[in-house]
């Protein structure tokens, strides 16, 4: 008994600096400028996250994200971008280089993060936490690709995954059905 006690001290002793996090708001994240930003920030916000890329098939989308972010950002809507260099390599430059990149190519305005790995023993905590929230396809948790998209309603649970493919004006009906 005084072993599998010890056992069970020494274990919680561990983990004590490492506080459980097992709702959004708990995460943070650095913004493409540097700054330290909680999740918690966009509380009562729902929240569109997608992992970004300036090189990928799929970096037209920033255009229709732009849309949604324009649309219904008033309406306590927002779009948080984590550019990801672990598909193909297609976010190579700096972070500097990819806000001006977004800026001026799609007129970005929503907020952005420094780049993150999506997947692996790297992964961020965000992410990991996204990924075991709203499984893929046959319930895997990889990111199989740049522009997967994760909804959060405004209670911070994650409600839905969508594909690279997935348009984010084909994702307006949910968003609407959450802003109510």
């Amino acid at each position: 008994m005084y072993k599998l006690l010890t056992a069970l001290l020494l274990t919680v002793t561990l983990n004590a600096g490492e506080p459980m996090q097992n709702h959004f708001y708990d995460f943070n994240a650095t913004s493409i400028t540097g700054d330290l930003t909680s999740m918690s920030k966009y509380k009562d916000h729902v929240i569109l996250v997608v992992n970004v890329a300036s090189e990928c098939g799929f970096t037209s989308q920033y255009e229709g994200l732009e849309k949604l972010y324009e649309t219904y950002k008033n309406k306590g809507f927002t779009i948080l971008g984590f550019p990801c260099n672990q598909f193909g390599g297609q976010e190579s430059g700096t972070e500097q280089e990819i806000q001006n990149f977004c800026k001026l190519n799609f007129g970005v305005t929503f907020p952005l993060f420094q780049k993150i790995e999506v997947n692996g023993d790297n992964a961020h905590p965000l992410y990991k936490f996204l990924k075991s929230e709203a499984t893929g396809f046959l319930g895997t948790e990889s990111i199989k690709w740049n522009f997967t998209k994760f909804l959060v309603d405004k209670k911070g649970k994650v409600l839905k995954r969508y594909g690279s493919s997935t348009k984010p004006m084909k994702i307006v009906k949910d968003i609407e059905k959450l802003l109510k």
